[in-house]
Parts: C-alpha cells; structure tokens; sequence
C-alpha cells in the first residue's frame, strides 16, 4: 500500500488537525498505511463510541485546542512535519446557531493560527486546508459550484467556512505567493472543499446516518426533520482520496496545484434525504423513520452541490464509488459494529483501493 500515491507518503511526517473526528480518524489510518509517520492533534475525542479510539492506530496523538496559538506553534516546530492536513473544525450547522462565537472563532482563528505556525517553520513544504461546501454562497443553483463561484454563508457555520478559505487564500498570496516559491519561501498550500461524507465510524450528533444508526440500534424510529433536502452524498474515502492525491502533488513541488479544489460526487449520488434512507433500509430491515418537518429552529439549504470538473481534468481525481455501494458498505459497516462488535475500516479501505484500480486511477496504479 506504502506505494500508492507514488509513495510519496513513505516515511514522511504528517500532521492531522482534528484526527479523532470522524474524516480525520480515516485519514490517520490511510496514513498509517501508506508509511507515514502521522502526528495528530485534536482538542478530545468528540463522541463515544469513537472510530478513532477503535482503530488504534498507536500514532502520536497530541491533545489541544487550534485556538491555542503556542500550543500549536510548539507542536509544530517540535515534530517538524512536512505536510500539515487541516481538519480540526467545528462542523456542525446546528451547533453553529447554539455557538456561533465558539464555530467562527475555531473555524476561523483556529485555521489562521496554523497557517502562521507554518508560515514560522521553514521545514513545512505543503498544506491542505479543508473546508466544506457550504463556505459558497449558496443560491440554490442546480448546477454544482466551481471554484470560481461565491464565497459566503448564511449561517454561522457556513460563513466561518467561507472566510477560513479566504483566510487560506490571503496566506498564499502574502506568505506562499507562487511567484516567490522556492526564493523566499518553500510552502505550496491549497484548500479542499467537499460534501456531505458517509461510512463507517460517525457518531456525531444531528447527522443523517448516524442518527438512523443510533435508531436502528435501539429499535426506534429516526426523526427526519428535512426529507427533501437535497445533498451531495459520498463515502469518506472519495474526497480523502483527492485531499492525498493533492497533498502529493504539493509534496512533489507542483506549485500549479497550489490552488482551490472541489472533491464532490457525480451527479447521480446527489440524493435528497428520503432516497438515502430508502437505500439504506435496503441494506438492514431495522431502519425506520418519522416525518417530523421543521424549519422554524434554523435556516437549512435545500440543495448543494458542487462540481468537481476542475479536479477530474487537471488532477486526474475520480470517483471510486457510486450511491449504493456507498450505502452498502456504510451501512454493512454500522451492521457489523453494532451485530459482531467488528471495526471493518481496513476491509473498507483495501476494497476501495482495490476498486480504484480497477479503475485505472492515477494515484492506485503508480
């Protein structure tokens, strides 16, 4: 596995932000795998159960807050990293109206505090900012948003995604300027914006699959409060594929790949969120689900999605899986946890990767 990407990961040290989250735990053990020595630094462990706690992957694993400016500056010129993946965020648009002060001062001054680390430690040679596909303004289009669209955001959340990315884009400009690449600097950064991520190992509060999950466990019939919401499905893996493949070229030195990115699915896994419970019964008999429509308590959009273009064409990025298997594989994956107390991440990934052969994709046939 230590080959893929054309193992520009092998021996390499690696820092994941936000490595107990849910992205950030299967990308830790994709690290793993591909020989990187991986430094994680998240504030907790966000939920019990945990997928990052079920790995153990027996990283370093660093606990503290981004808005902690030293702590952060410490870590960094302590290990040294030659990328940094910036995941640690609060990502819940729910929350977001509970806490606005506390999601736009850790979106926002938690991404500007690691981006200064950075810019202070000259061993660093890439950075990948994540952020979503809320940080456009959303106008409700039907078709997908390029890179070149709005930022913005009317909510909490959404805005604080929308000025992380343009805080990401003043640093390139000021501090990582292409122009001065290998003269005053040798930093290339770039953003990554993607959807609404399934599969195995989310426990977070007001998200679809884990909510029926959590039902499903417990007999119980899960709440849908926004069945036609309209949503950019895919697994986990899809856009970790594209965060490595760009972390990869940055490494090498593509300097034309320091830039903004979307990793999003194709079209036919845009689904509105009765079909994705529909495919997900198909998978386990115990799913159930109530109708209670709400749109009083906060604003929610109803559809989104983006278009990925840029990055199949100059990336060479492409999907692996379509909706149902998506489904299949997330919902065999909470079946097997909660029916046979099994973690089946590392089946999940070599199929994937298996799969991505078949497919002739740039980054698993190196």
């Amino acid at each position: 596995m230590n080959k893929l990407f054309n193992g520009v990961y092998r021996g390499k040290k690696v820092l994941v932000t936000g490595h107990t989250g849910f992205k950030g735990s299967w990308l830790s053990l994709w690290l793993n795998k591909l020989g990187a020595e991986v430094i994680g630094y998240a504030i907790d462990v966000p939920t019990q159960p945990n997928h990052f706690e079920l790995l153990n992957l027996g990283i370093t694993s660093i606990m503290g807050d981004v808005l902690d400016k030293e702590k952060i500056f410490k870590t960094i010129e302590a290990q040294q990293p030659d990328i940094v993946f910036h995941l640690a965020a609060q990502s819940l648009v729910r929350k977001s109206y509970r806490k606005p002060i506390e999601t736009i001062e850790t979106n926002i001054m938690g991404t500007a505090n690691i981006l200064e680390s950075c810019r202070k430690n000259k061993h660093v040679k890439a950075i990948v900012i994540i952020t979503s596909d809320k940080c456009y303004q959303n106008r409700e289009w039907a078709r997908g948003y390029k890179e070149t669209d709005a930022l913005g955001g009317d909510d909490p959340y959404s805005a604080s995604k929308g000025s992380a990315d343009l805080i990401a884009a003043a640093y390139r400009q000021s501090f990582f300027n292409l122009n001065e690449y290998g003269k005053s600097h040798t930093t290339l950064l770039a953003t990554a914006r993607a959807g609404n991520v399934i599969g195995g190992g989310d426990w977070a509060a007001d998200r679809l699959i884990p909510d029926i999950m959590r039902a499903a466990d417990k007999n119980e019939a899960v709440i849908i409060r926004n069945p036609h919401a309209t949503r950019p499905w895919q697994h986990v893996l899809e856009p970790l594929s594209g965060y490595l493949q760009l972390g990869w070229k940055l490494l090498s030195g593509k300097k034309e790949f320091s830039d903004n990115w979307n990793f999003g699915p194709p079209d036919g896994s845009v689904l509105a969120v009765l079909q994705v419970i529909a495919q997900a019964k198909q998978q386990w008999d115990k799913i159930n689900y109530e109708i209670k429509e709400n749109f009083a308590d906060f604003h929610e959009a109803k559809l989104l999605k983006l278009d990925s273009t840029k990055a199949r064409e100059r990336l060479k990025w492409k999907n692996v899986w379509d909706s149902k298997k998506t489904s299949k594989k997330t919902i065999d994956w909470y079946k097997n946890y909660y029916q046979n107390a099994k973690v089946v991440s590392d089946q999940d990934l070599h199929n994937y990767i298996q799969d991505a052969k078949q497919l002739s994709i740039e980054w698993a046939n190196i």
